[in-house]
């Protein structure tokens, strides 16, 4: 029996040291934070919202972008290189993610630029709503635009969220367009139990920080003197500060399938470019032409700097476009997620000021103050 209870306990000994060296536990093992994906973070409303996420704590930041830029690494948000169309790179983006806020798209008036922007806005996000849903991710936060709802003839009525897509009118310009069918793509591909996905649609985007010139361009081309004529429609803007802390509160508080435009005022274009004169004292146009004369003119002049391989001063879609009221009411934004924009001459004053100083140089700043 002695022997036998030695034999025992040495062949408990190596038992007994693997226990003493393996890595201590916990009853419930610690769980990695799920990460929050911002798709399209480098744009100039990504920027914005990232920017102002890091402020506020939320986290770990993956960023999905077709480049790295340094201040990403500064920030400390991760990175990952790639394109919103492959599969491969969405999934490695959309890894251990519990939310994600899907900008990646391209602005464009350009008609040669349509296949890509259905690819991008279309194509693009059925890849991202079947990754997320494998993925397990509880709550996609989509960028939109209110030209998919608030558009009119006349001005005469101002849209909200239940107002029906006006596809005679939006169909004209592909970028509008592809975003009516990015709509209802993610509608489609992004529901069911513990799923929430929440549409944002913001008008013009202004304010500082746009590098591309993908929204505020037309503050360049007033300060540059390329608006010819005033048009007859009107405008809505947001600042693209403002917006970003909404899309924050649509992650927080949004309702699963809802959208909700985003505008801190409805201008017409002459009175849109009569605050900017007051800003800038640039001249503003003064001359009111026939909507077909203008566009006319527009046309033929695009077809000759085209013909001498130069860029076009002003191109035709966009003076069509600004013959239509792009009005919208944010009262359902207000009342659901707190949005309240800032006083739209600040955003202007901000626009300008960011445009003189990265577009026309200080001196052009200063000679025009």
């Amino acid at each position: 029996m002695a022997t036998t209870k030695k034999t025992a306990a040495k062949k408990a000994t190596p038992k007994t040291r693997r226990t003493a060296d393996a890595p201590k536990t916990t009853a419930v093992a610690k769980r990695a934070r799920p990460v929050t994906l911002v798709t399209g973070g480098t744009g100039f409303l990504g920027t914005h919202l990232v920017r102002l996420l890091v402020e506020e704590g939320a986290g770990p930041l993956r960023v999905l972008s077709t480049s790295a830029p340094a201040w990403l690494g500064e920030l400390g948000v991760e990175t990952v290189v790639g394109s919103i169309t492959s599969p491969e790179d969405v999934r490695r983006a959309v890894d251990g993610a519990a939310e994600v806020y899907h900008l990646a798209g391209r602005v464009s008036r350009e008609p040669e630029d349509a296949h890509l922007m259905y690819e991008l806005h279309v194509s693009g996000t059925r890849v991202l709503c079947e990754a997320a849903r494998e993925a397990g991710v509880k709550t996609l936060v989509m960028a939109s635009t209110s030209g998919t709802v608030a558009v009119t003839d006349t001005g005469d009525v101002v849209p909200d969220e239940e107002w029906p897509t006006p596809l005679d009118i939006v169909s004209r310009w592909p970028y509008y367009a592809s975003k009516v069918y990015q709509e209802r793509v993610a509608l489609e591909n992004f529901g069911g139990k513990g799923r929430r996905l929440v549409i944002m649609n913001p008008s013009l985007l202004l304010g500082p920080g746009d590098e591309r010139l993908s929204s505020t361009k037309v503050v360049l081309d007033f300060l540059a003197r390329k608006i010819p004529t005033v048009p007859k429609g009107g405008l809505s803007f947001v600042d693209a500060r403002d917006a970003a802390a909404a899309f924050r509160a649509a992650m927080e508080r949004g309702a699963h399938g809802a959208r909700y435009l985003l505008g801190s005022i409805n201008w017409t274009f002459d009175k849109f470019f009569g605050r900017l004169e007051r800003i800038t004292k640039v001249p503003a146009p003064f001359l009111s032409l026939p909507s077909k004369l203008t566009l006319g003119g527009a046309r033929a002049l695009n077809s000759l700097y085209k013909h001498w391989k130069l860029a076009p001063p002003v191109e035709p879609a966009e003076i069509e476009m600004a013959d239509y009221f792009w009005y919208l009411d944010a009262s359902k934004a207000q009342a659901d997620l707190g949005f309240a924009p800032r006083d739209p001459q600040d955003t202007l004053l901000d626009t300008v000021t960011y445009v003189r100083e990265n577009f026309l140089g200080n001196s052009a700043f200063r000679n025009s103050a």
